[in-house]
């Protein structure tokens, strides 16, 4: 049911999302009472209503009322932290990041905001939340970039490599996607693009191969030569693509074009950064943009005008 498949998502992704909208719509007076003024922008309890019912939608427990109305806070201070270093988001912008999270999804826009009203939560309840942590991450990175800053020696410090293969094995791959275009929701053009792409795996033998043809085959596309390091890839991929032989393509894959395949065209070593620098790096990295943000935050706050009713 897509409200479980919502709720799943946020909870691994909670810290995407984010704050501030106007209603727009008429509502009971009750609803539109003020619960607290920060700054001179008033939060409604039917705001809180609404941030109640999306955290407990994602967390699966209800949250104290306060904790609701201090991260409610927070948002409007970090939104008009932004503006007064010219640091805005749109609703075109908010929307965009919002079409990014359905896809991520695996759902429309439309289908993501029907799943969310279908629990009673107003989908701008979301967007609310994601404007102000855009903003606010924007900021902290702007603004603090230099005490974020992880070197190479402070990462390395950090890695535990766990044996001799994961200390050497990083590499450069240069390749292409070749796709056997379909539409996905034509299951049997689908089948029988995969067995023809089966096929033609035993003819590609190096990438000018793959190249030559599929431009020379109709309903088929060939994409510009890419280059990643081990670093830039999900491991699944790596592992896919340590497997294949260079010059041959890789497994059949349904994807929104079609069958897609990857021709590795080369993998050689290199001394960029391994996976395990990486995950170090941006590991390290959070736990200072963590820091920086919860101190930040904490100083801004004193300053804020906030007044409960």
């Amino acid at each position: 049911m897509l409200p479980a498949k919502v709720a799943t998502f946020f909870r691994r992704y909670a810290f995407a999302v984010v704050v501030t909208a106007a209603i727009g719509v008429a509502l009971p007076a009750q609803a539109q009472s003020i619960a607290v003024i920060v700054n001179g922008e008033p939060i409604t309890n039917y705001d809180v209503d609404q941030r109640s019912k999306f955290l407990t939608l994602t967390t699966r427990k209800t949250p104290p009322r306060n904790e609701v109305v201090q991260e409610l806070i927070d948002e409007k201070i970090k939104v008009k932290e932004g503006k007064k270093y010219g640091i805005e988001y749109g609703a075109t912008e908010v929307d965009s990041a919002f079409a990014n999270m359905s896809s991520r999804m695996r759902l429309t826009p439309d289908q993501l905001a029907k799943s969310l009203e279908s629990q009673g939560i107003r989908p701008d309840t979301l967007k609310s939340r994601m404007r102000a942590e855009l903003v606010w991450g924007n900021l902290v990175r702007g603004r603090f970039r230099q005490s974020l800053f992880v070197g190479e020696k402070e990462s390395d410090s950090k890695i535990e490599v766990t044996s001799d293969k994961d200390k050497d094995a990083n590499f450069e791959y240069q390749m292409r996607s070749v796709v056997l275009i379909a539409a996905r929701a034509d299951s049997g053009t689908l089948e029988q693009r995969r067995k023809e792409a089966e096929a033609l795996r035993s003819r590609v033998q190096s990438c000018d191969d793959a190249v030559s043809l599929f431009r020379s085959m109709r309903g088929a596309a060939v994409k510009e030569l890419i280059i990643k390091t081990s670093a830039d890839l999900p491991p699944a991929l790596r592992e896919i693509l340590d497997k294949t032989t260079v010059g041959r393509l890789t497994p059949p894959e349904v994807t929104k074009q079609g069958v897609e395949m990857v021709a590795l065209c080369s993998r050689k070593p290199t001394t960029a950064d391994t996976p395990q620098k990486r995950e170090a790096r941006d590991k390290l990295y959070l736990q200072k943009f963590e820091a920086k943000s919860k101190e930040y935050l904490a100083e801004v706050r004193k300053a804020a005008m906030i007044e409960y009713r």
